[in-house]
């Protein structure tokens, strides 16, 4: 009897469904036991395989089992699988693995119906409704630099990829505009400005206005302590100290706002001051629960294994980071009921995060599993390195204002296209766009297609390359797609209503698995929050799409009709890649 409840959700999903059916004949007093399902390793060759057997035979012997090894447990598993239109052929391998054969007709269907009802059919399935990703973050009236280039990409991809899967997203920019610096930038803004008339054109470079009002405050006693009487005064909400505060962040935000529209990043600020008036009642909850303590003049949390507290109140009795960051946890659980919140900082802040968390956890705002909801996920990234192997500075030693760099990376872009004539065939619309398009693409698959935790060296020589594993290749390897299709004068929506995707050639079934296998990488990417398995998954499609127009001829062939589906299908997955890595496609080259 065929089975049908195996019609949503990723490959793996649907496997494990079946398995779990037989597992629960195979050993019904084993209930804890769930399907491992995971691609086959090359050499058991099938296309998946269920890897439950070993770690049965650990469970159940010498309990009286019927089973004499692994392999008889494996075989029972494979006898007990329920009939079903997605499997062609199951057997059992050395060492108890159960090999999976998909069926090549289901993969052709899946693939069609993906055509015909859209590829958020494929959307992989959840274990949440909504997540807080918090990310970017700069700081105000300091320029974005190359180092909220990771926070910013990164946030922003896993933000799409969890969208994709069905999950409410709350983008937070958690932005740092409530420190005892603002009372150096209002009073030098006072003196600069006594009037009080200033905009963005006359304060100019808000990074060197940041950088000479320090030097005012290291060198001058007097300005000093007048910078340190207007804190007192702006946090006293002193209206004319508050709307000079509020200026200096105006004028931050609106610098913000133009890169992450030319990122194409969306946020929504909610920064440290947004969370301030609720501390004072988290740190009070928090005493109650007998977790805040005395120690050498400051409040502290002690945190097990760490042999320094958290510091929750400073000596001075003013706040820090964990006194915001543990109120910001608070709203985001009680408040905006998220289940899952995630902060995106350089590895270096993950020992904050490890004190803060196991701060929540001992509150009991967090459950003490990591696995259960609601929970917390610190996703730690590496530097970006110059060529030189340091950490990637201007020639003056300076930080690399990301501006600067978006700007040399559409110049680059633009300088090779003209460079290959496209400036005589395309307007100067078209030849801005697909350089904008291919320059910030680079520069984000550069980062993305990296283990976040590592560093990276940033090149652009590299990631301009329309050569191997960058966006400049995958990108023209989109538009030759496109441009198969357009040369074959057929409709596409035409060609999808009769169903006639065959995949009768190997490459051709190979190719078709890969994109089959698309919902089960963006769930594995978003379960453990790492883009660069999406890049990869990119990366090798093309591959498999190269492979396979190499092999099958597609315009003129028998097969037109089949093949042009297939072009198109991996097209429509190429253009979801791109979307979730936060890259614009380019349809000609």
């Amino acid at each position: 009897m065929t089975n049908d409840n195996e019609t949503s959700g990723s490959v793996k999903q649907q496997l494990a469904k079946l398995f779990e059916e037989s597992l629960r004949v195979t050993v019904p007093e084993e209930l804890d036991v769930h399907p491992l399902i995971a691609p086959a390793r090359p050499k058991f060759g099938g296309d998946y395989q269920c890897n439950n057997a070993n770690g049965l035979w650990s469970k159940v012997k010498g309990k009286g089992t019927q089973f004499e090894s692994p392999d008889e447990i494996a075989k029972a598993i494979k006898e007990n699988l329920p009939a079903s239109r997605i499997i062609d052929e199951c057997k059992v391998k050395k060492d108890g693995f159960v090999s999976v054969v998909l069926s090549r007709q289901w993969i052709a269907e899946s693939i069609q119906n993906m055509l015909v009802d859209g590829i958020e059919i494929w959307a992989p399935k959840l274990p949440v409704k909504r997540a807080v990703v918090d990310f970017s973050s700069p700081n105000i009236a300091k320029e974005m630099h190359v180092g909220h280039l990771r926070s910013t990409i990164i946030g922003d991809t896993l933000s799409r990829m969890l969208e994709y899967s069905n999950v409410e997203v709350l983008r937070r920019n958690h932005v740092g505009d409530w420190g005892t610096q603002f009372g150096m930038l209002i009073e030098y803004l006072f003196e600069k400005f006594p009037n009080g008339e200033v905009n963005d054109q006359a304060i100019g470079d808000l990074e060197a206005f940041y950088k000479a009002s320090k030097l005012r405050f290291d060198s001058d006693p007097s300005f000093k302590e007048k910078a340190q009487r207007a804190v007192v005064s702006w946090r006293g909400e002193l209206e004319k100290y508050r709307n000079a505060w509020a200026k200096i962040c105006e004028i931050s935000r609106s610098g913000y706002e133009k890169l992450y529209q030319r990122l194409g990043v969306h946020l929504e600020e909610k920064g440290e001051s947004f969370y301030n008036p609720y501390i004072p009642g988290v740190l009070e909850i928090l005493s109650k629960h007998g977790l805040i303590k005395e120690s050498e003049g400051a409040r502290v949390i002690f945190i097990e294994g760490k042999k320094v507290p958290l510091i929750v109140v400073k000596r001075d009795g003013g706040y820090n980071y964990a006194s915001t960051d543990l109120a910001a946890l608070w709203y985001r659980l009680n408040e905006e009921k998220a289940e899952w919140i995630i902060y995106l900082t350089d590895v270096g802040q993950r020992e904050h995060f490890e004190m803060f968390f196991a701060a929540a956890k001992r509150a009991g705002w967090l459950p003490a599993e990591h696995n259960k909801y609601p929970r917390v996920s610190h996703v730690g990234f590496g530097l970006v390195l110059g060529e030189d192997g340091k950490r990637f500075r201007t020639r003056s030693t300076e930080t690399v204002k990301l501006v600067d760099l978006l700007d040399e990376a559409k110049s680059k872009c633009k300088a090779a296209l003209i460079e290959r004539g496209k400036d005589k065939e395309w307007t100067q619309e078209e030849l801005d766009k697909t350089a904008e398009a291919v320059g910030y693409g680079a520069v984000k698959y550069a980062d993305l297609k990296n283990n976040r935790t590592t560093n990276y060296t940033f090149s652009f020589d590299q990631m301009l390359n329309d050569k191997g594993n960058t966006a400049v290749y995958l990108l023209y390897a989109h538009a030759r797609i496109c441009s198969i299709i357009k040369k074959s004068g057929k409709d596409i929506e035409e060609l999808k209503k009769p169903g006639t995707l065959e995949l009768a050639h190997p490459d051709e079934r190979t190719l078709g698995l890969h994109l089959l296998q698309f919902p089960e990488v963006v769930e594995e990417s978003c379960t453990n929050l790492l883009p660069n398995l999406l890049c990869e998954y990119l990366y090798n499609l093309s591959e498999d799409f190269t492979r396979f127009y190499t092999n099958c001829q597609v315009v003129g062939s028998a097969e037109e009709s089949s093949r042009l589906l297939l072009c198109e299908a991996t097209a429509v997955v190429m253009r979801k890649c791109f979307h979730l890595l936060g890259i614009t496609p380019v349809y000609k080259i």
